[in-house]
């Protein structure tokens, strides 16, 4: 009996015992801020990617051809009307689609490129710059893929039939299926990857031409 009541009493071990709760919960603690820290980078570099996008297609060739002579009207020289034409082109299925009875979108890869990697001519997902050359998408947020790209290209009301430079349209670039990944939580508290919200960027088209500034 006294054995037992001294061994209830000791307190050696206490001192460990309580390191080593404290080091793990402060281990989760320190992993946490850095793999939140990491969520916030990709969330940086996403938002920065769609505004390079929205900006890259402002300048260039239309992914779709058939946008160039888009939102025909009667007359030569009348305005093109707000929403006369919509075409959606999507990097997961390389197909671009249009609103508008009889209306075609042909998927240029060569045009989602120069969105997505820039002036960068090497091979790879995203080829490394050279020097003069325009990053593109990829290069602000290296885990972005083409299938996360959507772009849109709506008729803004500007611009008008036979202009030279082609139709005026508002251009979207929208990410879809990217997730924040967590690399310590996800291995010491099972946390899956969160798929991010939804993030896009707006601008107004200019003469969607490969040559413009």
């Amino acid at each position: 009996m006294h054995a037992l009541a001294r061994f209830r009493k000791e307190e050696d071990g206490a001192t460990m015992v309580e390191a080593a709760i404290s080091m793990t919960l402060l281990l989760i603690l320190t992993l946490g801020f850095v793999d939140f820290g990491y969520a916030w980078y990709q969330w940086n570099s996403a938002t920065k990617a769609v505004e390079i996008g929205a900006r890259m297609a402002s300048i260039s060739d239309p992914i779709a051809p058939e946008i160039a002579a888009a939102g025909l009207t009667t007359t030569p020289g009348d305005p093109i009307p707000v929403g006369n034409y919509d075409f959606t082109c999507n990097g997961a299925t390389s197909t671009c689609s249009c609103v508008g009875t009889g209306c075609t979108a042909t998927f240029t890869a060569a045009n989602f490129n120069k969105i997505f990697r820039g002036d960068a001519t090497g091979t790879g997902t995203c080829p490394p710059l050279a020097a003069g050359q325009r990053p593109g998408m990829c290069h602000f947020f290296p885990m972005l893929l083409p299938a996360n790209v959507v772009v849109r290209y709506v008729a803004t009301g500007l611009g008008y039939q036979t202009r030279p430079g082609g139709p005026v349209p508002t251009i979207t670039v929208n990410l879809q299926g990217v997730t924040f990944q967590f690399f310590f939580l996800g291995a010491l508290l099972g946390f899956n990857n969160l798929t991010m919200p939804s993030m896009l960027s707006t601008v107004t088209g200019e003469d969607l031409k490969s040559t413009a500034p």
